[in-house]
């Protein structure tokens, strides 16, 4: 049977950052009760009708850690009334430094939290002026302190490159901060310019300049190594991990998405995967909190807020598991997992497809164990012409 995750979005924010175009809201803390009630409720609405495994919960945002602690425990409560979560479950929170605080990370571990992703972003405090962030670098290593202590032992941490202004000599500085800061994870992102946020009106009007797509390169190439170096293996295209006894700490969470596999997203503007078809919440928060407080009885298999539907055919269901799996640089695309899915192999569907790349040495074929299609290291830097061709 397959597992399910779960993805519930906060979209609170004190103040929404320059780049951001995230389905997110600031200023809005009073509606915080209100929503969370809401979100329980479409919680509890799926719980009535996905009846698989949950293996990771994620609480992403906007800024989850602006959440109180007894409104966790309310969602917490939802979820484990509803769902049955497999042993060592992955529950992951989203959290921005300077809005950790002791007693929230003790009540969040009690209810079962057992990673945090912060966004650090830079550690240099113009590119965090650039960015729009509220907090410096001493606020991140106050919140990795706190964490640890708070028994915290998976923590993954954000950052970004080709910030305005950003030279190698700062993204090295950079790296070097939040190596110095010990997690077990890494995401690094790069910039980008989103349309109709402040950061690309400031480039349009030529107040700030973006680094070149070569310097940008260099950055990620730099990161390689010094992430390397530092016992950080490269698992996903923007991600590292440690390992530990012996297993890789890689977000579980968005492995499967990276899979392929099934997921519900709840919360305003959150999308989901279930029963073969994608689909997306309202976005607007009143209109969120509105509808899913209604007292309408409601028997049908989306919850009333969804209102975008893609039905997933069993071909694109397979060009996405082959354009998503291929960003896992270590596993790839399992040959026998995409068989024992579809009940064809994946080079009698994808023949033409497969030895292109093969000839042009981006893909190859690997065993550990059992046959898997995977990127080069070449074809890491041109993995947007591989993911394209299957889509």
């Amino acid at each position: 049977m397959n597992e399910l995750s779960i993805y519930l979005h906060i979209p609170f924010c004190v103040r929404r950052c320059g780049y951001c175009d995230f389905n997110t809201y600031a200023g809005m803390a009073h509606l915080m009760p209100r929503y969370v009630e809401a979100l329980a409720r479409e919680i509890e609405f799926y719980g009535r009708l996905e009846r698989m495994p949950v293996k990771t919960v994620y609480f992403g945002g906007g800024t989850p850690s602006l959440l109180a602690a007894d409104q966790f425990e309310r969602l917490f409560k939802a979820i484990h009334g509803q769902f049955e979560l497999v042993p060592d479950a992955e529950i992951t929170i989203e959290a921005n430094p300077g809005r950790l605080s002791s007693a929230l990370l003790a009540a969040i571990k009690d209810l079962g939290v057992n990673r945090i992703s912060l966004g650090v972003q830079s550690s240099n405090p113009n590119e965090l002026q650039a960015l729009d962030r509220l907090h410096g670098y001493p606020e991140a290593v106050e919140a990795v302190t706190a964490a640890r202590k708070a028994g915290f032992d998976n923590l993954s941490m954000d950052l970004i490159f080709g910030i305005p202004q950003q030279t190698m000599q700062s993204w090295g500085q950079s790296l070097e901060d939040v190596l110095a800061l010990q997690p077990e994870h890494l995401s690094l992102y790069s910039l980008t310019v989103e349309e109709g946020t402040p950061l690309a009106r400031h480039v349009a009007a030529g107040k700030v300049s973006v680094p070149e797509d070569d310097l940008a390169a260099d950055m990620f190439e730099l990161a390689e190594d010094r992430l390397g170096a530092a016992g950080f293996g490269h698992y996903e295209i923007s991600n590292w991990a440690k390992d530990r006894d012996g297993k890789t700490l890689l977000s579980q969470h968005n492995r499967q998405y990276w899979l392929n596999q099934p997921y519900l997203g709840l919360g305003a503007g959150a999308h989901g995967f279930v029963r073969q078809t994608r689909y997306e919440n309202a976005s607007g928060l009143v209109d969120y909190i509105r509808r899913m407080s209604s007292t309408q009885r409601h028997d049908q298999l989306f919850s009333p807020v969804a209102e975008e539907f893609t039905e997933i055919d069993r071909f694109r269901e397979m060009q996405e598991t082959m354009m998503m799996g291929l960003r896992l640089l270590r596993e790839g695309v399992s040959a026998a997992r995409f068989s024992a899915r579809f009940g064809v192999e994946m080079e009698d569907v994808f023949s033409a497809e497969i030895e292109q790349f093969l000839v042009e040495g981006l893909t190859a074929w690997i065993d550990q164990p059992g046959k898997a299609l995977r990127l080069t290291e070449r074809g890491t830097l041109l993995g947007n012409r591989v993911f394209g061709a299957f889509v």
